[in-house]
């Protein structure tokens, strides 16, 4: 397989994307404080309920996120509008301070897997295909790797080889059923995996909108930056699966892996 100078380029921005995030770093910037300091202030059953919040917003998100979008691959996504919506319910949220979370992330969350689903389909994704719908959802798990992780299994390729199993188990179910039916158990099975990773970046900006005085302009700024970082993984991702489209998993993998970070 040889890959074009343009399809390098590309690959290489989606490897810079997908490998860098720097999530916690933003929002330290932002607030002109360490996450550190926020950490310390959570509630000490934070962590308790984390999974919880966390995976009932991805329901809840994959619910609505994609209800009035069209099918159209290839169009341009529309990555400011999508931002402007975060930045409203982030800014009513740090109005509120840190109980408001838990109304606020399904919002948010929803307004960003509709982002998501946008970049998708910018780089050719059918938004009604399972798979694409089950590739959004497996977005918010990268970039988020707990501090339990090596090296070894927080890259980008670590994390869909971790998913693997729970995104087939979930497309051969959801082909008999429907999108939202949440009895499935397999279903619940592939949201609490994603649901663990995501839940890192939730405690960080948890963390961020914990710092005395973040008010409802820092609200905003901390979900902006949340937004952009998901903008930035659904991009890379997505550039690669259009890349193994047209060339193969493996053989993109292996290009991939080959290229400097």
């Amino acid at each position: 397989m040889t890959l074009t100078e343009m399809e390098r380029q590309q690959l290489q921005q989606a490897k810079q994307l997908l490998e860098n995030p720097g999530l916690a770093a933003k929002m330290s910037n932002a607030i002109g404080s360490p996450i550190e300091k926020g950490l310390k202030m959570l509630p000490e059953n934070w962590n308790q309920s984390l999974g919880t919040v966390t995976q009932k917003a991805l329901m809840k998100a994959s619910d609505a996120a994609m209800y009035s979008m069209k099918d159209i691959p290839g169009e341009i996504s529309s990555n400011r509008l999508h931002k402007l919506g975060v930045a409203v319910s982030g800014g009513v949220g740090g109005f509120f301070g840190l109980a408001a979370i838990a109304v606020e992330l399904p919002i948010s969350t929803t307004i960003m897997l509709r982002s998501i689903a946008d970049v998708a389909r910018s780089e050719g994704e059918s938004i009604v295909d399972l798979e694409t719908k089950l590739a959004c959802l497996e977005v918010f798990a990268l970039g988020g790797n707990s501090q339990e992780d090596d090296g070894s299994d927080s890259g980008y390729y670590a994390v869909r080889t971790a998913l693997a199993k729970s995104v087939m188990d979930a497309t051969e179910f959801l082909a008999k059923k429907a999108f939202t039916d949440k009895g499935s158990p397999i279903l619940v099975r592939f949201t609490a995996e994603v649901a663990k990773r995501f839940g890192i970046q939730v405690t960080e900006k948890a963390a961020a909108q914990a710092v005395p005085a973040i008010g409802a302009v820092g609200g905003a700024v901390i979900n902006t930056i949340f937004i952009n970082h998901y903008q930035d993984m659904a991009r890379g991702h997505f550039i690669v699966r259009r890349l193994e489209r047209l060339h193969g998993k493996d053989a993109i993998k292996l290009a991939y892996q080959a290229l400097p970070s």
